[in-house]
């Protein structure tokens, strides 16, 4: 056993731990400066959801957009622009890296998130709009909406559910 290493117990300092069965993480990418105004460059988290400081307000929200890889960019413009038309004084954030819109000031009713195939919206009263959001949640009252590259959004139906999410109590987040 001469000249033989022992093995470490512990992990080597700035050297990350991989668990066994763990995926791998998507390679992160940069955001141009110029596009997101005075933020600096952010990074994508797994399936391409942008990293974004938690903040109040629109302009977050703009830097969240602003940072959707390929096509989710276009589906996140619609996305803020159908909703500002539905709900003109819709109160907007960041949080958990995700865009999120309520109707008072102190609750949500929607957000949405990239994943690494669809941007995934999320009513959180959706078993209360009619119809129903066609995703179910584990969560009993929240409905999804999985929005693909090849598929067309139903403007005037995600509209209606809009409308009628921003009259229910939000959640408190």
């Amino acid at each position: 056993m001469a000249g033989r290493k022992p093995k470490r117990s512990t992990p080597v300092a700035n050297k990350p731990v991989v668990k066994r069965g763990a995926t791998k993480p998507t390679p992160v990418e940069s955001v141009p400066k110029s596009s997101l105004g005075n933020a600096s460059a952010l990074k994508l988290l797994s399936g391409g959801n942008p990293q974004i400081a938690k903040a109040e307000g629109d302009a977050p929200v703009q830097a969240y957009i602003a940072a959707m890889p390929g096509w989710k960019q276009g589906v996140g413009r619609r996305l803020d622009t159908l909703i500002t038309r539905a709900v003109p004084d819709v109160r907007k954030a960041v949080k958990w890296n995700s865009p999120f819109y309520g109707a008072d000031s102190d609750s949500w009713f929607l957000s949405f998130h990239c994943f690494t195939n669809y941007v995934k919206v999320a009513f959180f009263r959706g078993a209360s709009l009619r119809p129903n959001p066609p995703v179910a949640s584990k969560q009993k009252e929240v409905r999804y909406l999985h929005i693909h590259e090849d598929e067309p959004l139903d403007e005037t139906q995600f509209t209606g559910w809009v409308k009628q999410a921003s009259q229910f109590p939000g959640e408190r987040m």
